[in-house]
């Protein structure tokens, strides 16, 4: 099975006048591609830290990230920016939903940006809100949507692109039990349907135990977790 994703040697230092504060360091680590993959640790451990710097949202302090064809950690922000478009699925906590366009238009809008025709857009995305359960709902504001609603519209606008790798930073971190469970299951059948390789942040063990491998962070170092 090839590898997706390749980290090596990992640093990640903030420094200020005060003090230097090293979160991440000498950290290796190799995804399979078609894995789903989860990374769990304490608050303050790194593991979001990790996942943006594998999303080219935050950069290394040293090491090199490859991620497929990609070496992350020399890309300008072109580069980041072409990166992101074409690759990746970004699911964070919070929706970020455009508050002023439907479900629809939330899910639409980055292939219609990405060069997609309009209406081939439109028509992907209603397929993949009627995959997370929302027909009825598409044509909603954010402000219509209940917050487990909302999230699954996230969730489908991550997949609009078709991007070999979904990363999910606490995705179901701001949800009620119920939804968390359905937002979790969802994900994980999602990344099935489609082949998608998974890399998702949690502090939730219930939801980290549906990962086909679960990582924690330990004084910034990666352990595989075993159950």
């Amino acid at each position: 099975m090839s590898s997706i994703i390749t980290i090596e040697n990992l640093e990640k230092t903030y420094r200020t006048d005060s003090e230097t504060l090293t979160i991440l360091k000498d950290l290796s680590l190799t995804v399979a591609a078609g894995t789903k993959n989860v990374i769990v640790g304490e608050s303050g451990s790194g593991k979001s830290t990790l996942l943006n710097i594998i999303g080219g949202l935050d950069t290394a302090t040293a090491g090199t990230v490859r991620v497929g064809s990609f070496e992350v950690s020399a890309l300008d922000e072109d580069g980041l920016t072409d990166y992101r478009a074409r690759f990746l699925g970004l699911i964070f906590q919070f929706h970020y939903l455009l508050k002023d366009f439907t479900a629809l238009e939330n899910v639409f809008l980055p292939a219609y940006m990405a060069g997609v025709p309009r209406h081939e857009a439109r028509e992907k995305a209603a397929r993949l809100l009627a995959d997370v359960g929302l027909t009825d709902r598409m044509h909603h504001l954010p402000s219509q949507l209940s917050g487990g609603e909302r999230q699954r519209v996230a969730v489908a606008r991550s997949l609009i692109n078709d991007p070999q790798l979904i990363l999910a930073d606490e995705p179901t971190g701001n949800l009620d039990p119920a939804n968390a469970l359905m937002i979790g299951d969802l994900l994980f059948s999602l990344a099935d349907t489609y082949k998608k390789t998974l890399v998702l942040v949690t502090h939730d063990m219930a939801l980290a135990k549906k990962g086909d491998t679960c990582y924690s962070i330990v004084d910034g170092r990666l352990a595989e977790r075993a159950w």
